[in-house]
């Protein structure tokens, strides 16, 4: 029986991603929620302009949801818009 050294293989899934979810929310509740992204810190530019209040967000579809002003729902939750335009995405680090 021959030995042959132990190599570890790179697959996709244990290298570390640079590019943030097309999709992510901050809503616990959210099939799109991830906490471990959210720890990390996500940037999210739309129409050019930084926001920092951004809830929910989709790069495909273009669009992303803010609150509307003070007001909640009455689950206690911000009552949300969507609004739509260019949306770009990057890692804080």
């Amino acid at each position: 029986m021959t030995e042959t050294p132990e190599t570890e293989i790179d697959t996709p899934a244990a290298a570390t991603v640079d590019t943030p979810p097309d999709r992510l929310a901050a809503d616990a509740d959210s099939p799109f929620f991830s906490a471990e992204i959210l720890q990390r810190g996500v940037g999210v530019r739309f129409k050019g302009v930084e926001k920092f209040n951004v809830e929910e967000y989709c790069v495909s579809e273009g669009w992303v949801r803010v609150p509307v002003g003070k007001g909640v729902d009455r689950r206690g939750r911000p009552l949300l818009i969507k609004l739509t335009g260019d949306v770009e995405v990057w890692f804080k680090e």
